[in-house]
C-alpha cells in the first residue's frame, strides 16, 4: 500500500507543507513550512527583503506564489541546497508537534507521496512518474523518529 496526500484537508493532510503547524528555525517561528521554504530561496541576494514579506504573508499559497515569482533573484546555490533546506524545515515540523508525529508513524514503513497532479520534482506529478522528494524526506524524517523511539 502506498500512502497518497496532497491537500490540507484530505487524509494525512498534515505532510502538507502548506498545513498549519508552524516550526521554530534559527531563533525565528514560521507560520508553516511553506513559509521557511519559499523565504529562504532569497537569502543574500539583493531580492533578500523578499523572505521578510514571504514570512509575514497570512497564507502559505501566498508565501508559495510570492516565492515562485521568477522576477526575483533566488540565491545561487540554490538548487544546491533546497533539498536540505526542505528536509531541515519537515524535520522540524515532525519533531516539534506530537500529533502529527504520532500520524507519521501510523504509515510503518508505506511508502509515502506526495500526489501533486504539477510537480514532478517534489510530487508524482500526473503521470506519478516524478522524484517524489517530498515523501522521501518524510520517510527518511520517519525513520529518523523511529530510531530515536
Amino acid at each position: 500500500m502506498t500512502i497518497y496526500f496532497y491537500k490540507v484537508n484530505e487524509p494525512y493532510g498534515c505532510f502538507s507543507n502548506f498545513s498549519p503547524h508552524g516550526i521554530a528555525i534559527g531563533g525565528e517561528n514560521w507560520q508553516t513550512v511553506e513559509h521557511y521554504y519559499q523565504a529562504q530561496k532569497f537569502i543574500g541576494t539583493p531580492d533578500e527583503r523578499s523572505s521578510l514579506i514571504i514570512k509575514a504573508v497570512p497564507t502559505p499559497e501566498q508565501a508559495a506564489a510570492l516565492g515562485r515569482d521568477c522576477r526575483r533573484q533566488l540565491r545561487s546555490n540554490w538548487e544546491q541546497i533546497k533539498v536540505t533546506v526542505m528536509r531541515e524545515a519537515v524535520r522540524q515540523k515532525f519533531f516539534t508537534h506530537q500529533d502529527i508525529q504520532a500520524i507519521l508513524l501510523s504509515t510503518a514503513d508505506l511508502l509515502i507521496v506526495e500526489d501533486s497532479p504539477n510537480d514532478y520534482y517534489w510530487g508524482c506529478g500526473e503521470t506519478k512518474t516524478g522524484a517524489n522528494h517530498l515523501g522521501k524526506i518524510l520517510m527518511s524524517v520517519r525513520a529518523e523518529i523511529k530510531s530515536k523511539l
